[in-house]
């Protein structure tokens, strides 16, 4: 069945300079839960379907011609700043022969929903056919913001806060500049836009009354106000990302799992939590994590780029590096460090390990103190332990070497060869003995005080 929606397609504003960050990282690349601001957005609209998307550049482009190049998005530059309707005009040329529907996206406005995008393209496409569709919302504080005067859904006339009367600025409907319009109306309209306003720019909302003026009215949806929060600075940076935090955290407990203080738990952009997972506190996420089922994770882990089986126990004050594979009903305990290393089903490492390249079979016990020595300075080496081994206390298990299954290390050995399957291995100094040693070694040793 052929699809009746119109083509899509995205301009992403990405052309401020970005100065109250102060940072040599573009603005719209600095990361929310991991993952940079502009691509929260062209993942939502990816997501959507989007055609094409266009990202508007100036300042610091080549680095946003970095991001946008393996993605395979258009680039366009805007030189000069001369205000909203001009960076748009600037996707005109990279959106040449485009017949769609086309969102007008902010890349500092990370946080707006594939469902809010949705339902501006549905109402844009509604049976009453608006000229185009803004998206609106009502800010606790609404002295910074244009302003919308409406009636129902129908935009009466859009003002910028500057150039807004008092009875207009009393209104508390405002512009979050986000838009969707046909590109067939699009163009001609900004084609229209003047600079004769208080700032002397060429502003995106005007489109809206120049079309009312040709007799066509246009809508506006409303959105909360979280989902538009732009970000201009390092508090606003973090603003929005406890605002992604606060969302996110109710989703997973919405999905099944339990956090017992929500508020101190981190979650990444592309975190994945199973139902019956219960949270402890102060425990962060990066990228590349996904938890199944009915695992307990205590207080104070850090876990990112791994994987945890269901029923496994992580922590308290546990750290999975990348690469880290735990089985099903594995313990991984206090102060022990997995990184690029698989624990078998129903393993433990419950205190103070190092376990880095390793492979460990299932239902092996490693002690406390054991470490695997993977870098020789110059490479990476694999320990392999097999099945149901057993590893003592303060070992050192120096790679590459393998244990065989149902091995016994004696504790504190350094492990340099090979151990075969249901053999113990002692690889420690003999312990040596003299009587009265000690007490003739104070006894010479008074005189020296």
């Amino acid at each position: 069945m052929t699809d009746p929606r119109p083509p899509l397609a995205a301009i992403i504003l990405a052309a401020g300079k970005g100065t109250r960050m102060k940072s040599d990282l573009h603005k719209v690349l600095h990361p929310i839960a991991g993952k940079p601001m502009l691509g929260h957005l062209t993942d939502a609209v990816a997501g959507l379907g989007a055609e094409r998307t266009v990202i508007v550049a100036g300042a610091g482009r080549e680095q946003v011609e970095g991001f946008a190049a393996p993605l395979g998005l258009s680039v366009a530059v805007q030189g000069e700043q001369l205000g909203t309707a001009h960076a748009v005009q600037q996707g005109e040329a990279a959106l040449a022969g485009f017949a769609g529907d086309v969102l007008i996206l902010y890349g500092d406005v990370p946080l707006v929903t594939p469902e809010t995008m949705a339902r501006m393209i549905e109402r844009l496409n509604a049976p009453d056919g608006p000229a185009m569709v803004v998206l609106g919302f009502r800010p606790a504080d609404t002295l910074r913001y244009g302003r919308i005067i409406a009636e129902g859904d129908r935009i009466v006339k859009m003002v910028e806060h500057k150039d807004a009367t008092e009875a207009e600025r009393a209104e508390t409907l405002c512009n979050s500049g986000l838009m969707a319009a046909r590109a067939a109306d699009l163009w001609p309209l900004l084609a229209r836009v003047g600079n004769d306003n208080a700032a002397g720019e060429y502003y995106l909302p005007d489109i809206v009354m120049l079309a009312a003026a040709d007799g066509r009215a246009s809508a506006v949806i409303e959105a909360d106000a979280d989902e538009v929060a732009g970000v201009n600075s390092r508090a606003e940076l973090a603003t929005v990302e406890a605002i992604w935090q606060r969302r996110t955290r109710a989703r997973v407990m919405a999905d099944g799992a339990t956090l017992l203080a929500p508020e101190t738990v981190w979650f990444a952009w592309d975190t994945r939590i199973g139902r019956d997972v219960t949270i402890g506190q102060n425990v962060v996420f990066g990228p590349g994590v996904t938890i199944a089922d009915t695992v307990a994770i205590h207080a104070f882990c850090h876990i990112e780029g791994a994987s945890v089986a269901a029923g496994a126990i992580i922590g308290p004050y546990a750290r999975l590096r990348p690469g880290a594979e735990v089985g099903e009903e594995a313990h991984v305990g206090n102060f022990v460090e997995l990184k690029k290393a698989r624990l078998g089903k129903g393993a433990k490492a419950n205190h103070l390990s190092y376990l880095g390249d390793a492979d460990i079979g299932p239902g092996t016990n490693i002690g406390a103190g054991t470490i695997t020595c993977n870098y020789d300075g110059f490479r990476k080496s694999l320990t392999q332990i097999g099945a149901g081994a057993f590893i003592g206390s303060n070992s050192a298990l120096v790679a590459p070497v393998s244990i065989g299954a149902g091995a016994i290390v004696a504790a504190g050995s350094v492990v340099t060869r090979d151990v075969d399957a249901d053999a113990l291995a002692v690889a420690r100094g003999v312990q040596e003995e003299k009587p009265g040693w000690a007490a003739r070694f104070r006894e010479r040793s008074k005189g020296t005080k």
